[in-house]
């Protein structure tokens, strides 16, 4: 049996998960400003949406993964006894991470590397993460364990709501909205991570407190399956998660726990302080 290594890029938000799993991790560049920073190893979330919250005139962007260091962390991989490696990258409609690690993929010998978009972003590809841990650690192959993931792909979803689109709009990370914008910078609309992984907007809505009991009714009304792990993922948005958590349980009975998970600052300085998301994965 081959011993199965697996990456996750860190806009998986890993990093504030707690496992025991050995998952590296590829962390993105942000930059503030003439400041620039490794994400979670240089400014966490709280400090980060504190930032940009009391100072609105900062315009936070990214950058990916350098090829080179993600070659680095295959080389320490195989050093360290692994001979196949799955990398779990954000979706490739959202970053070019995929790309470059697949261009790392065909730089080095001797071990092999699958590359995996899972056209996601956030706790969907962090869930991805430990459960290709998991299956590699009970003995699973490396095909067993994407047939797993190409299922939680295509049985898991995003649906939220963001109290600016300035971050989505200016770097470029909102799909399908044209002649949709001229009002919306003005509402908190609805958005969606479709099926292919991009952020679509879905409504307009006026006020954020509309924005969220929308998405509450949404999710229940259209979503909503039995035996569905919800969850909650936000950047900072702690003023909402009882508000929407409440709003859920009210609407589905037989719910079971809903845990919530940060957005990392990568991701956040693309949603803005405050946005949230109402997430599901299908068992």
């Amino acid at each position: 049996m081959k011993k199965i290594g697996i990456i996750v890029c860190g806009n998986s938000g890993l990093d504030y998960i707690d496992h025991d799993y050995d998952i590296r991790l590829i962390r993105s560049m942000l930059f503030v400003g003439d400041k620039e920073y490794i994400d979670y190893v240089d400014i966490k979330a709280e400090d980060f949406y504190t930032m940009i919250k009391e100072d609105s005139s900062l315009h936070p962007t990214t950058a990916q993964t350098a090829t080179g260091v993600i070659l680095e962390t295959y080389e320490e991989m195989k050093k360290d006894g692994y001979e196949e490696i799955i990398a779990i990258t954000i979706s490739s409609k959202l970053s070019g991470t995929y790309e470059g690690a697949v261009m790392a993929s065909n730089m080095i010998d001797g071990v092999n590397v699958t590359v995996f978009d899972s056209k996601s972003v956030a706790y969907p590809e962090a869930y991805m993460a430990l459960e290709a841990a998991r299956m590699a650690n009970e003995g699973n192959d490396v095909p067993e364990i994407i047939d797993r993931l190409s299922h939680i792909r295509e049985n898991s979803g995003l649906i939220f709501s963001v109290d600016t689109l300035k971050y989505l709009v200016k770097n470029g990370r909102l799909s399908g909205a044209s002649g949709f914008l001229g009002s919306m910078l003005k509402v908190k609309p609805m958005l969606a991570l479709s099926r292919e992984g991009k952020v679509e907007p879905v409504e307009k809505i006026r006020t954020r407190q509309k924005a969220l009991n929308r998405i509450v009714e949404k999710f229940a009304e259209e979503i909503h399956e039995e035996g569905m792990e919800v969850f909650l993922v936000h950047a900072n948005a702690f003023d909402a998660l009882d508000q929407v958590r409440s709003g859920l349980k009210e609407r589905l009975e037989n719910i079971g726990e809903i845990k919530d998970y940060l957005l990392t600052p990568v991701v956040g300085a693309h949603t803005g302080h405050g946005a949230l998301a109402i997430g599901w994965i299908k068992k």
